[in-house]
């Protein structure tokens, strides 16, 4: 098949032979105008049910919804653009918004950002002590965008929002220097939208460099759900299984770290072939996703996604919560709820589909997991735990917090026993006055 995209200029007619209405296309148009939206023939012509649509999952996934933006950031936007309002204009009110809808949350720009030799590297990050993030700039878009996605500043034009880097051999160098990395994690956007020959300028020249630390790559990609003929029949398709069958051959070991939010992503031919592919070349698929209201909110769908993505192969990684950035307000659902969907879900399942962690989510202090809802000392409390944390001895440690039916984040919540604060709070605040990571952590 060859690829096709649709962006916001091009849409309305696929809508308009879908037969949606003129409401829904007009919503589609100025939600977009704020927030990135791009689709594909595969996605149409797949993965949604357009009987459903505009209620099918897979179209709120990737087609921008009225309710993504707040009432009044709606209206604006819609005043400024049926005014006749030129590019720059709507630019302008545009880009207004995007800065209200914090679009770099957890510190990513703050204090992620690593340095060598004074200069910080900003097409990189690196949060926590084993593992970088990369983002190489030829991968910095995707074949669809996911309406939810945390990342949506790569894609609106805003180049002081974005990360991205050329510089290879900066990435090869903070990982000789940085003994305690054993994980580069190859970002975007979706790295794998590139050629096969720009990803190979990254990839090849660390595995030249036989840095001893470096024991893992992890590439995060949506391609097997949106895209799955990228190792089928694209004309690089070879190419790159090839660069995964050399990735294994030089010691170190692969992991694609792939984004699936709905069972219908794993219900073509296509993708089970593609993931056939994958895992023959020696990578290992390691799937993820938020739980989301409106996409996948209930514990029979994530069973279901579970016991597909086993059956073919994967396996399942991350439950994470919907992050406080862009149409937080329209995905995420109270982190009690998120458990309890996690915990209906694990019953349902056998051992081998429970190597799902979460309900997680992915915050300023670390990746924190809700384990559940205890009775301590006469008093209802949630109990959390790390586990990752920006310093790595927090890695595993428990807490807990006031019971809150409401709470959807971590800034919501306040320690229990009537505590002044979390174990975690002072040694945060002194990281981050730091306004970069800390040594221990570069």
């Amino acid at each position: 098949m060859n690829y096709n995209s649709f962006m916001l200029h091009n849409f309305k007619n696929i809508l308009q032979l879908k037969s949606l209405s003129s409401q829904t296309i007009e919503a589609i148009e100025i939600v977009g105008s704020v927030l990135p939206f791009k689709t594909n023939n595969y996605v149409v012509d797949n993965l949604i049910d357009w009987k459903k649509a505009p209620d099918d999952p897979m179209f709120k996934l990737t087609f921008p919804q009225k309710e993504m933006l707040l009432n009044d950031d709606y209206n604006k936007m819609k005043s400024v653009i049926v005014s006749g309002a030129d590019k720059q204009q709507i630019k302008e009110a545009a880009n207004e918004i995007r800065l209200r809808l914090n679009p770099h949350p957890a510190g990513q720009l703050e204090h992620n950002v690593p340095m060598i030799e004074g200069e910080k590297l900003y097409g990189m990050q690196h949060k926590y002590r084993e593992t970088v993030l990369f983002f190489p700039s030829q991968g910095q878009t995707c074949h669809a965008y996911c309406t939810f996605c945390f990342r949506w500043p790569q894609f609106v034009g805003m180049e002081d929002l974005k990360f991205a880097s050329k510089e290879a051999e900066l990435l090869v160098k903070y990982v000789q220097d940085n003994h305690e990395v054993t994980d580069v994690l190859f970002t975007g956007g979706d790295p794998l939208i590139m050629k096969t020959k720009h990803l190979e300028t990254y990839i090849r020249p660390l595995l030249e460099a036989e840095i001893p630390n470096l024991r893992h790559i992890r590439i995060g990609t949506k391609a097997l759900g949106y895209w799955p003929y990228r190792f089928l029949t694209d004309d690089d398709a070879r190419d790159l299984l090839n660069l995964f069958e050399d990735v294994k051959r030089a010691g170190k070991h692969l992991a694609l770290m792939a984004h699936f939010n709905h069972p219908a992503e794993l219900s073509t031919d296509a993708v089970a072939e593609a993931i056939k592919n994958v895992l023959n070349s020696g990578a290992v698929i390691r799937t993820q996703s938020p739980v989301l209201k409106h996409i996948n909110d209930s514990c029979e769908v994530w069973a279901d996604m579970l016991k597909k993505q086993v059956s073919l192969g994967c396996i399942p990684y991350y439950m994470f919560v919907a992050r406080n950035t862009g149409a937080q307000h329209y995905f995420s659902i109270p982190l009690i709820e998120a458990w309890k969907i996690f915990r209906e879900t694990y019953q349902s399942v056998s051992g081998i589909c429970r190597t799902l962690r979460g309900p997680s989510m992915s915050c300023l202090p670390g990746k924190v997991q809700i384990l559940g809802v205890a009775d301590v000392k006469h008093e209802r409390v949630m109990t959390f735990r790390m586990i990752q944390g920006r310093n790595p001895d927090w890695a595993a440690r428990p807490f807990f917090a006031k019971y809150d039916e409401e709470a959807i984040w971590y800034t919501d919540l306040q320690p229990a026993f009537d505590e002044e604060k979390f174990f975690f709070t002072d040694e945060l605040n002194e990281i981050l006055s730091h306004n970069v990571i800390e040594s221990d952590f570069e």
